[in-house]
């Protein structure tokens, strides 16, 4: 057998499974796409952006991300919702709650939607993303203009009394610990794009505020 015909016998590392938690990766590039963001723009008739929803659990935010989704699919327009519980099912399914495990949680769903920002879609991003550090980075991930901070804005009463999972009454009982708001803080955006009032106002007139910034911002035509 010639030698070039040779196989290498190979078997998985004693660390397959493992991370190994070395920071960076190496010998990498990156490729540049040969369909870029502007001629995606171009062809759909809209510009791409992170529409970053935050706020207390039962704020509202993926119940209004959900129908500014629905509203602008209407339209006709690229959209995709990352939504906090459907990431925590394989993403980051690893994760847990703790502070350092709530900030991986976040940096990782900048990176995905800094991917689709690429892609040319409108990515709606539904995560209580408690520390504004944490959406300080995802926002510079990106160029000004693309991160448009959402703050889902409702007293804590108004989201406990919303409470359809339970877990703000778990968490007064001690059986959830570090639940934001109750045993962790948020930390509210101090100046964020558009702040909507989800405690009080109806959901229609959330929808409506949200598409207006967009068009006022020029991402989206008033019409198509």
């Amino acid at each position: 057998m010639a030698d070039r015909d040779r196989r290498i016998p190979m078997t998985a590392s004693s660390s397959h499974g493992q991370l190994t938690n070395q920071g960076a990766s190496t010998n990498i590039a990156w490729h540049q796409a040969s369909v870029d963001r502007a001629a995606r723009a171009e062809q759909r008739g809209h510009r791409s952006a992170i529409l970053w929803f935050t706020g207390l659990s039962g704020a509202g935010k993926s119940t209004l991300a959900n129908a500014v989704n629905q509203a602008l699919f209407e339209r006709g327009l690229t959209t995709y919702v990352l939504d906090g519980d459907n990431i925590r099912h394989g993403l980051c399914k690893d994760l847990g709650f703790s502070d350092a495990d709530r900030e991986e949680n976040i940096r990782r769903i900048g990176e995905v939607s800094k991917l689709f920002l690429d892609s040319g879609a409108i990515v709606l991003t539904a995560f209580v993303s408690p520390f504004r550090a944490d959406r300080d980075k995802a926002r510079k991930l990106v160029n000004d203009g693309d991160f448009i901070e959402i703050f889902c804005s409702a007293d804590l009463s108004v989201c406990e009394e919303r409470d359809t999972k339970g877990l703000y009454a778990k968490a007064r009982a001690g059986e959830i610990k570090e639940f934001t708001g109750i045993s962790s803080p948020y930390e509210a955006p101090e100046t964020p794009e558009l702040s909507v009032d989800t405690g009080a106002a109806e959901l229609a007139n959330c929808v409506d505020q949200v598409v207006d910034a967009l068009i006022a911002r020029e991402i989206i035509p008033a019409r198509r």
